[in-house]
């Protein structure tokens, strides 16, 4: 589903030259949940810029499904991303001042959907907060603030689901549950690509694909 080949970036910060990137080919099948690790500075958030269509690479091929990304138009890719890829941040980015639907409902009401607040219900159903839907963020916990994120991610049904250090903001148990969320979209078949610096997170991924200064050193099937 998601052909990355040759993938080069690179930033100018203080005069210096920083290879964001230096060459990343890789390929992510249907139904995959993979971990991307690496430490700080190692390229992990830069491509998963790339991935989720927010950056482009300064050289090297992005396709996602049978589309090729850089190929694409802005208004087209502003599609892809709200229709086709769901997104779960660290901070959860959620909106202070709207309840749980009405956060999850957003995407649905972009694309101009009328079934939003019908599909946002199921998306939270999913995620196992029906009893929470008119809360506003300040009233849930972290962790409830986290699966309406993942609700948010879902309603729209993507092919795929980038999550950005998604248990970071989380103490382990809770950490432990979102991932077990995950892990049961995956078994459902949602391909996943997961940022994290954390191993005992990256070990629920089936797939491990580890960075050094913008290069893949290491990649395993768990």
């Amino acid at each position: 589903m998601i052909q990355a080949e040759s993938l080069f970036k690179t930033y100018t910060l203080g005069g210096e030259i920083i290879r964001a990137l230096d060459g990343i080919s890789m390929t992510i099948n249907s139904g995959e949940m993979v971990a991307i690790t690496g430490a700080s500075g190692s390229g992990k958030s830069t491509l998963m810029h790339i991935l989720g269509c927010l950056d482009q690479p300064d050289s090297g091929r992005y396709i996602l499904g049978e589309e090729d990304m850089a190929q694409l138009s802005q208004n087209r890719l502003a599609e892809v991303r709200n229709r086709q890829i769901g997104f779960v941040f660290q901070t959860f980015n959620l909106l202070p001042r709207m309840s749980a639907l009405e956060n999850v409902e957003l995407p649905l009401l972009y694309a101009g959907r009328k079934d939003a607040k019908e599909r946002a219900e199921e998306a939270l159903n999913v995620v196992g907060l029906s009893d929470r839907m008119r809360h506003e963020p300040s009233q849930l916990s972290g962790g409830q603030r986290q699966r309406v994120a993942v609700a948010r991610a879902i309603v729209s049904d993507p092919i795929l689901i980038l999550a950005d250090e998604p248990t970071g903001n989380l103490d382990t148990k809770t950490g432990d549950d979102i991932m077990a969320l995950f892990s049961d979209l995956n078994n459902n078949g949602r391909t996943i690509i997961m940022v994290t610096h954390e191993q005992y997170i990256a070990d629920h991924c089936q797939r491990q694909i580890c960075l050094k200064d913008g290069q893949i050193v290491e990649s395993h099937v768990k």
